[in-house]
């Protein structure tokens, strides 16, 4: 599944020394979203590098962070950082 700026990360947090905490939801695995370029919208989002993505996977219900390490001023698109996974969860329905 491809990014889709129809379906964008949502700001969440921001602090004072301006870092900014992003969720994301998509079926996409979370090394689709560290490749180069997968958030091709992120200078038109206000994304920076250093500001983090929690992504959940809808698909595996995997939970994951990832660290913006450059947003192009030429693209506009992100490049995220590997993250790390915090958590699954499981339906008991």
């Amino acid at each position: 599944m491809a990014y889709s700026t129809s379906s964008p990360p949502i700001l969440q947090t921001q602090s004072i020394a301006g870092r900014r905490t992003w969720y994301y939801e998509s079926a996409d695995a979370a090394a689709t979203i560290d490749a180069s370029g997968y958030i091709t919208n992120a200078l038109q989002l206000g994304m920076k590098a250093g500001d983090i993505v929690i992504a959940y996977n809808t698909a595996s219900t995997i939970l994951s962070t990832h660290l913006v390490a450059t947003v192009s001023s030429t693209t506009g698109a992100a490049d995220l950082r590997d993250g790390t996974t915090v958590g699954s969860a499981t339906n008991s329905d």
